[in-house]
């Protein structure tokens, strides 16, 4: 298994829901570029993010991997997925809706050391406001079985969540009474959440 954060994280995000997996199986948290231990870059999107992953899991598993994303992970998670089918064997979207446009809304950098870098933000946000216009295509081309980890209270649109449930040829949810940072606030839930779908 293979867990991706979302923005502004980093790995030890995971470390509950990666210590109770790793109990039968192995498992891999990444930093994504620009967070955490990777290195920092001049550029960032969710398409090099892709990028990344689709390079790395070849190199870490000589079988396909379950791929899990939470937030910007998760669109990460989507592309990946779409551009490599053969990587994933089934695939989790932590509280992910099909993208659409929104007001900007930009956050203002907070003081102090970060453990991401703020380009991140800077590049990434404008991806998220006004989304790429093969989202569509992309969901549809997705063939893992892919199961949506929604939180009941999230700002992330339940009705978007529905979308790409309904968009994704192979797609469920499980609803969780919790908000964005679904496996934070509710880890045993999301875990057997997880161990349920993802159980040969």
């Amino acid at each position: 298994m293979v867990l991706l954060h979302g923005a502004g994280a980093t790995s030890s995000t995971w470390e509950v829901v990666a210590k109770a997996i790793a109990a039968d199986r192995t498992v891999l948290a990444v930093d994504l570029r620009g967070h955490g231990a990777s290195d920092h870059a001049n550029h960032y999107s969710i398409s090099t993010m892709a990028d990344d992953i689709s390079a790395l899991l070849p190199k870490i598993a000589d079988a396909p991997v379950d791929l899990v994303g939470h937030s910007l992970g998760g669109l990460v998670a989507l592309r990946v997925a779409a551009r490599h089918p053969g990587l994933l064997r089934r695939l989790v979207l932590e509280d992910v809706g099909m993208p659409h446009p929104r007001v900007p809304n930009p956050p203002s950098q907070p003081p102090g050391d970060l453990p991401f870098d703020w380009k991140v933000v800077e590049h990434v946000r404008p991806e998220v406001d006004n989304p790429a216009a093969d989202w569509l295509s992309v969901v549809r081309a997705i063939q893992a079985p892919t199961l949506v980890v929604a939180g009941r209270d999230s700002f992330v649109d339940a009705a978007h969540v529905h979308e790409l449930v309904t968009t994704l040829p192979d797609g469920r949810t499980v609803t969780l009474d919790t908000g964005h940072e679904v496996h934070a606030e509710r880890p045993d839930e999301f875990i057997a959440a997880l161990r349920a779908f993802l159980s040969p």
